[in-house]
């Protein structure tokens, strides 16, 4: 997790000073609903766009530096964005729930034996019939750069008990290195 912290005290590859296209997208087309958690939040971006579109909004992130900056962005926006520096493996000391739960490339940076971890603590949180929505690296992206890949094998693996998969399709990683993005996976998973 140093890392992170690290990388946030210049400007990482993937803080492309907006919301993710494919957010937005979800957004517009009212898929996402209600209270909303951003896991591995960042510096904000998606968060504080919901937020802006009326959704209640809260942030976590295990970089001291990304939440800062997290919290001074909402701060010149007069949003009321929550932000908090947090382990995601002990989200479920946050003591509450979620309508949606959004994801933008944190599941890839998850090791084997953290992601079944994760995936307790997000049904710890999202309420029943709630939907996380995942934005990660896919295995047709080519290697040699950024984060882990993930097959859709994999995922349906990790949420195959008490998760029903909506979709995974082909989506974009937008990030400041590479114009074009990444090839990703997005997927929509509902907490039965």
């Amino acid at each position: 997790m140093e890392f992170f912290d690290e990388a946030y005290h210049g400007t990482p590859p993937w803080d492309i000073g907006r919301a993710q296209r494919e957010f937005v997208r979800l957004e517009e087309s009212g898929k996402i609903s209600g209270d909303v958690l951003d896991v591995g939040c960042g510096t904000g971006d998606n968060a504080l766009f919901l937020a802006e579109r009326g959704h209640e909004v809260w942030g976590v992130d295990s970089a001291p530096a990304a939440i800062e900056t997290a919290q001074k962005k909402a701060e010149e926006r007069g949003l009321g964005a929550t932000f908090l520096v947090k382990d995601i493996l002990t989200l479920h000391e946050i003591g509450r729930t979620f309508d949606t739960v959004i994801d933008s490339g944190l599941f890839h940076t998850l090791s084997d034996p953290e992601r079944p971890v994760f995936v307790w603590n997000l049904s710890e949180i999202l309420k029943r019939n709630g939907t996380y929505f995942m934005l990660a690296f896919s295995e047709l992206e080519p290697g040699g750069y950024g984060p882990r890949r993930i097959r859709q094998e994999e995922i349906r693996a990790a949420f195959s008990d008490g998760w029903k998969i909506n979709e995974i399709r082909a989506a974009v990683f937008e990030s400041r290195t590479r114009a074009e993005g990444s090839r990703a996976w997005l997927s929509s998973i509902t907490r039965v």
